[in-house]
C-alpha cells in the first residue's frame, strides 16, 4: 500500500516555446505536443514523465506518486480515510488525462496537489528519442523520475503526511545559515533512490524549488553544463557533489524561474540514518533569485 516512486509531474508554464528549447536542447527530453494544448516530456518508455500545461503560474501543478497495483491504491485510500485526510478518486477522464489506470487526488499540508496512481501507460512500442545527442540515457527504472524539493510550511505535518503515503527518512543536514538559523531539511525515500522528496529547507516563493534529473552517464552532466554556459542559461548552483546522495550535479534555472538539478552517480539509500553539515565540494551559489540566497552547503 506504500508509494514506490515519483512517477510524473505536471507543470504550469507561461512560455511553452522557451520550455521546448530548454527541455530538448539543454536537458535532452523528448518533446511531444499534446492534442489538447501543452506538451509532454518523455525520458524513457513511459507515455510521459512530465506534462506541460500552459498557464501563468510557472510552478508545480501536481506531483504523482506511484503504487504497485489497484489493491495497493485501495488500501492506501482506506489508510487515508482512517487518518481523516481528505482525498478524491480520479474520474475516468482524469485517468485518461494522466495516462494511468486509477488515481487518488489530495493536497499535502502545505497545499501541494498530490496524486497517487497505479498502472502508468508504458509505450514500449514507441522508441524514446532524446531531444539532443546524449552519451547515455536518463536513469529512471525502479528509482522513478528523480526527486523533488517542495514547499511545505509545516515540516512536522508534512512529514506525517508523506509517512502515511509510505515514505521514510528525516533530516540529513544541519546547515548554519548567515542569519543564525540552523536549517534541518528533511529527505524522504520510497525505493533505492537516496531520496525522492525534500522539504523544510526554508521559505520558498513557489511550490517547487527544484527537480532532480539523473543521467546514467556522467558525460551527459558535463555536456549539459557546457550547453548551459554556451546558451547563457542561469546556473543556480555550480558543479559539486552532495554529501547525502553523493550526486555530482549542478542546478540550472528553468524558464519558469525554479531550478532543475542535473546530475549522475547517485548512491543508493543507506541502511541507517546519518547527517552532514557541508557538501563534499562545489555547489557554490550562482545567480540570485532562485531561493538559494545565503545558502552554502560547502565547508570553507
Amino acid at each position: 500500500m506504500s508509494v514506490v516512486e515519483l512517477g510524473y509531474l505536471g507543470l504550469e508554464v507561461s512560455d511553452l516555446s522557451a520550455w521546448q528549447r530548454f527541455a530538448t536542447q539543454i536537458v535532452g527530453f523528448q518533446y511531444v505536443a499534446a492534442e489538447r494544448g501543452g506538451a509532454y516530456l518523455r525520458m524513457d518508455y513511459w507515455h510521459h514523465r512530465i506534462a506541460l500545461h500552459e498557464g501563468r503560474a510557472d510552478d508545480l501543478a501536481y506531483v504523482g506518486f506511484r503504487v504497485s497495483d489497484e489493491e495497493s491504491l485501495i488500501a492506501l485510500a482506506d489508510r487515508l480515510r482512517h487518518a481523516r485526510y481528505d482525498f478524491a478518486i480520479g474520474s475516468p477522464a482524469e485517468e485518461d488525462e494522466r495516462c494511468v489506470m486509477g488515481l487518488l487526488k489530495m493536497h499535502s499540508p502545505g497545499g501541494i496537489p498530490v496524486e497517487v496512481f497505479w498502472g502508468p501507460q508504458v509505450d514500449a512500442h514507441r522508441p524514446w528519442h532524446p531531444g539532443r545527442p546524449m552519451h547515455g540515457r536518463f536513469k529512471t527504472g525502479s528509482g522513478g523520475l528523480g526527486h523533488v524539493a517542495l514547499r511545505e510550511q509545516n515540516g512536522r505535518a508534512a512529514y506525517e503526511f508523506y509517512k502515511l503515503l509510505g515514505f521514510t527518512g528525516g533530516p540529513e543536514y544541519k546547515l548554519k545559515l548567515p542569519n543564525g538559523f540552523i536549517a534541518k531539511p528533511i529527505f524522504m525515500h520510497c525505493n533505492e533512490r537516496q531520496h525522492t522528496l525534500q522539504f523544510d529547507l526554508g521559505p520558498m516563493q513557489k511550490r517547487l524549488h527544484h527537480v532532480m534529473i539523473e543521467y546514467d552517464d556522467l558525460n551527459d552532466v558535463g555536456l549539459a553544463h557546457d550547453l548551459v554556459q554556451r546558451n547563457g542559461v542561469d546556473i543556480g548552483m555550480h558543479l559539486g557533489k552532495h554529501a547525502n546522495d553523493h550526486a555530482l550535479s549542478f542546478y540550472v534555472g528553468t524558464p519558469s524561474r525554479w531550478l532543475m538539478e542535473l546530475g549522475s552517480n547517485v548512491r543508493a539509500t543507506p541502511a541507517h540514518a546519518e547527517h552532514s553539515q557541508f557538501d563534499l565540494f562545489g555547489h557554490a551559489v550562482g545567480v540570485k533569485g532562485y531561493g538559494l540566497d545565503g545558502l552554502d552547503l560547502v565547508g570553507r
